[in-house]
């Protein structure tokens, strides 16, 4: 049977608010070993390390989610000659977790699974760290639908490959349905931050997440395809036509655990290609990096904008 439901929540009712997990389970664990993280409530002081966060950034690559830490380390005014961003996990090679004041910067791999383990152990870390007023901000690359590369896509609303914003997984062998709403002020917020950004264009869109890279996302190029040109063209326009205008393969996890343990969560990708125009990413190199940037700006800009309002970075 399934089951489903929405738990967006408003700004007014995440003000002051502990990050709470949505299992009574973990209160009563005597240790929380966070197995993928290398972290535990028994060998670490979480509050100590982690209590002052208040953003926490995730993306793909341990690589770009550290030049990410050093980027926001040089845009708060936080950096010196000299200055070291060690891996905090450094115990595991699963994830890479950097901090710079109170951005945590995370990597999660590629896909749902990577990515929801993630989100178990750093959610559970910020409860032990006992944060409050915590932001969840995807970072990541996609394949867009209709617009030009290099453009990033403020997440609307995550969808599944049948354009509905659900995600579901099997748990206790029943199927389970979550809805997969964003934080609408919150995405308003980032689009506000984008009219101060001119030199590249944003969009406010739906995005959808796959669970593969290939066939998942109608490619031509992988090592199975059972479908042809036209086939694809067909879905993408569909797609396009449901107001999708990007493709990636974690948004649905991040909407859906973040709504449930009431954690504003926004989700900032660049396209680095038009699906309706090919499959495979052939910019070079150089153009490849420039375009990642371009999420970190806009996440950085709203970061320092957010500080600024509180008083805790000068504007």
């Amino acid at each position: 049977m399934a089951s489903s439901g929405s738990q967006t929540k408003t700004r007014g009712s995440h003000s002051g608010h502990l990050v709470q997990p949505a299992n009574p389970n973990v209160a009563t664990m005597p240790e929380d070993v966070l197995y993928h993280l290398s972290l535990s409530t028994s060998t670490h002081d979480l509050p100590a390390m982690f209590g002052d966060v208040k953003f926490v950034c995730v993306g793909g690559s341990p690589t770009r989610m550290e030049a990410f830490a050093k980027y926001m380390a040089k845009e708060l005014g936080l950096d010196h000659p000299g200055a070291e961003y060690p891996n905090i996990c450094a115990g595991t090679d699963r994830y890479a977790m950097f901090k710079v004041g109170p951005v945590l910067s995370v990597s999660h791999g590629i896909g749902i699974p990577s990515t929801s383990v993630m989100l178990h152990e750093v959610i559970k870390l910020l409860y032990h760290a006992r944060c409050s007023d915590v932001t969840v901000i995807r970072i990541g690359t996609s394949g867009g639908i209709g617009l030009e590369p290099g453009s990033v896509v403020v997440t609307q609303q995550a969808v599944d490959a049948s354009f509905s914003p659900v995600f579901e997984q099997m748990v206790l062998g029943k199927r389970v349905v979550q809805r997969t709403d964003l934080d609408q002020e919150l995405a308003q917020e980032l689009m506000q931050c984008a009219t101060d950004l001119p030199e590249f264009p944003t969009v406010l869109a739906k995005t959808m997440c796959t669970s593969d890279f290939y066939e998942g996302q109608g490619r031509l190029d992988g090592a199975l395809c059972s479908y042809t040109e036209k086939d694809k063209q067909e879905y993408l326009r569909a797609a396009h036509a449901a107001g999708v205008r990007n493709i990636e393969m974690e948004s649905s996890v991040l909407a859906a655990m973040c709504s449930a343990c009431g954690i504003p969560v926004a989700v900032v990708c660049v396209t680095l290609l038009n699906r309706l125009d090919g499959d495979q990413v052939s910019s070079p190199h150089d153009v490849l990096v420039k375009y990642q940037q371009r999420p970190q700006r806009l996440v950085s800009h709203f970061i320092k904008k957010r500080l600024a309002a509180t008083g805790t970075l000068k504007a």
